[in-house]
């Protein structure tokens, strides 16, 4: 079995860490978010196909440097094709049937479990679901009896929202949905390929698990977190010479000799802390150094930051790059 993974987002709203770094490559809890998200694969899934866009190179160079446990092959698109066609364009090696999965979704779904349902429903496609609050950023499903979805209203208005159930971004479908999806231009795969599968037999799978899409710097965080309490990544330990609390993921050749800790921080190799410094609740990227008794709270910060001694830097994404 092949999985089909959508790497195609600008990571607009985690500007301006992601002018020079694709959101999925962002660590948290210990690993790129990618890396947290191909965890969910089911065991009997041998390979991994990318739909890549935005950063395509940054991606491949990126692999090649920090292989995953599965091979991964990387099929660029040179002009934006949205989900659908970004599918459809890396889809010619598919399995079927395939998984498919949100390059950006934190989440605990059972992936063998999923593959398990679909095969017994034998509809087209079977869809992770998450119970949110607020749908109205998602694709929303109206379900019947069995969970099949009667009808998938993409982004609805509160009003207008069928239930609370929304499209988790792990699903399994049938390979003869790829060519549904008309070639060389750009497809909405949820706002137009879809609802004219529904009548072929399309489910829901149900989860109650944690859930998080992890497309703004709150919500970023918050994935960390759960990570974090999951313990999927991180440790109690600290850095030689520090004090507070974790859970903490640290790179090699991280220094905060006399700093202190709250808890859920990802520090990259070689982030340096200045004695008195205090950091929680953030994301340290590569070389960034943090000043003598400065205070990170809430934050993203980009490979080389540099934070003066004695600043508070409180909710920011700071990175060194410029937009282009």
């Amino acid at each position: 079995m092949k999985a089909l993974v959508l790497v195609g987002g600008f990571g607009t709203r985690l500007r301006p860490v992601t002018y020079a770094i694709p959101k999925q490559l962002i660590p948290i809890a210990g690993k790129p978010m990618l890396y947290h998200v191909l965890d969910l694969l089911p065991e009997e899934v041998d390979g991994v196909v990318l739909a890549s866009g935005y950063k395509a190179d940054v991606v491949a160079r990126f692999l090649k440097e920090h292989p995953f446990r599965l091979p991964i092959h990387c099929v660029p698109e040179s002009t934006p094709l949205g989900t659908g066609g970004g599918m459809r364009n890396a889809g010619e090696t598919m399995s079927d049937p395939f998984v498919l999965l949100n390059s950006d979704v934190i989440a605990d779904v059972d992936g063998t479990a999923l593959v398990a349902a679909h095969r017994q429903h034998g509809g087209v496609g079977t869809m992770s679901l998450a119970e949110v609050e607020d749908t109205r950023p998602y694709g929303v499903a109206a379900l019947g009896g069995d969970d099949r979805i009667e009808r998938f209203v993409e982004k609805p208005a509160p009003e207008d929202a069928p239930s609370h159930w929304i499209n988790a971004g792990f699903s399994v479908w049938k390979r003869e949905v790829l060519e549904r999806i008309p070639r060389g231009r750009e497809v909405s795969f949820e706002r137009e390929i879809v609802p004219a599968l529904i009548e072929r037999g399309v489910f829901g799978f149900r989860f109650h698990g944690f859930w998080e899409d992890a497309g703004t710097p709150q919500r970023l965080l918050n994935a960390q977190r759960l990570l974090f309490d999951a313990k999927r990544g991180g440790t109690t330990e600290l850095p030689e010479g520090a004090s507070g609390r974790g859970p903490l993921a640290f790179g090699a050749g991280v220094s905060a000799r006399g700093a202190t800790f709250g808890p859920y921080v990802h520090l990259d190799p070689g982030v340096r802390i200045g004695r008195g410094a205090h950091v929680e609740n953030s994301i340290l990227m590569q070389g960034v150094d943090v000043g003598p008794g400065a205070i990170v709270s809430g934050s993203l910060l980009g490979p080389g930051v540099k934070i003066a001694a004695g600043s508070r830097v409180q909710d920011a994404v700071r990175a060194n790059e410029t937009p282009p």
